[in-house]
């Protein structure tokens, strides 16, 4: 092989990894942020949970009251 051939190919095997590095990063770019067309859902508590809470929350009431 002579030295311009070994170039050549050297060069084209270089090409060939450019090609494939771009085609990589390209697949590894994250997708971005999220639309904004949809909306999150919104949790929902349960009628049990949301007067536990409550129950809760009237203690801590009666306690603040008893204490002034």
């Amino acid at each position: 092989m002579t030295t311009d051939s070994i170039l050549a190919s050297i060069d084209a095997e270089i090409a060939r990894l450019q090609n494939v590095r771009d085609l990589l990063a390209k697949t590894t770019m994250g997708k971005g942020a999220p639309d904004a067309s949809t909306p999150r859902k919104r949790r929902k508590l349960s009628p049990a949970a949301r007067e536990r809470i409550a129950e809760a929350q009237r203690k801590r009431w009666a306690k603040q009251k008893v204490k002034n």
